[in-house]
């Protein structure tokens, strides 16, 4: 009994220094992140659509107060903050029209992309709208272009980062899953909320790997969102909006905030 004791005291020791070390580590990278400046890249996951408070300078980009990136900011304090994520955004208006900002003193840049160029409006409108084989036609169509088109645009993209901020860390933020599913829910079949997760894995698995060939930090969502999806009565996401259909599929604040922020912490 004694050495079981024993082995638990010391146990729980290691643990605790585990712990803190960790907490040292993610601190001390958080300083170094804001001791060079931070710029937030992407779409509309990135900007904060669905989250409210709109500052009122960022027009049709939405850039949310209570998106990830700002908040990140608002805690961090770094030296300087460039938010150009965008409503909308595809690879080539990241490519275009957000990366001025970077420099070879940016310590910190974080990026969510990909799905609009995936067709992520035209594939929830056509599972709204249409039959379930109608539905998973259009979702097979996204697919066949993550596999065959999207890792190149990625690339470029990605390759355009490292070029502009060869030092920064470079956090790429992946995508939630939409639904619970085996629940009882008002809205699509569970044919199509399992297709629409299924392609919401396929869109991550291949961002991710592209990240991870230019040396980025994935950040995966999905385990934050994990019973907070959509039909899990405690919705991180918005289902459809019909008074305002942009927010529909996007994050909410507390999506934002407790879905998106704590990945974005724990790595940046």
């Amino acid at each position: 009994m004694r050495r079981s004791r024993l082995a638990l005291f010391v146990g729980s020791l290691l643990l605790a220094a585990t712990t803190a070390l960790t907490g040292a580590a993610t601190a001390q990278a958080s300083q170094q992140a804001a001791a060079g400046g931070y710029v937030a890249l992407g779409d509309s996951y990135a900007s904060g659509v669905g989250a409210g408070s709109y500052i009122s300078s960022s027009g049709d980009c939405k850039r949310s107060a209570k998106a990830h990136p700002y908040l990140w900011a608002a805690a961090n304090s770094p030296s300087s903050f460039d938010f150009t994520a965008c409503s909308g955004a595809r690879t080539g208006d990241v490519l275009s029209g957000q990366l001025g900002p970077l420099s070879t003193s940016t310590g910190l840049v974080s990026i969510s992309v990909g799905g609009n160029d995936a067709g992520f409006s035209d594939v929830m409108t056509t599972c709204v709208l249409q039959s379930d084989s109608s539905c998973l036609s259009r979702i097979a169509t996204a697919k066949a272009y993550v596999d065959s088109t999207l890792p190149g645009r990625l690339d470029s993209v990605y390759s355009a980062i490292r070029d502009r901020a060869p030092n920064a860390e470079v956090v790429v933020i992946g995508y939630p899953r939409f639904y619970k599913l085996g629940t009882s829910c008002i809205g699509l079949s569970e044919t199509k909320r399992k297709a629409i997760n299924d392609a919401a894995d396929h869109l991550d698995n291949a961002i991710a790997q592209r990240a991870g060939a230019h040396g980025f930090t994935f950040g995966d969502v999905r385990p934050t969102f994990t019973g907070h999806e959509i039909c899990s009565g405690s919705s991180w996401l918005h289902s459809v909006d019909w008074l305002n259909i942009g927010n529909s599929y996007h994050p909410t604040a507390a999506g934002q905030s407790g879905g998106y922020l704590p990945v974005l912490d724990a790595v940046a």
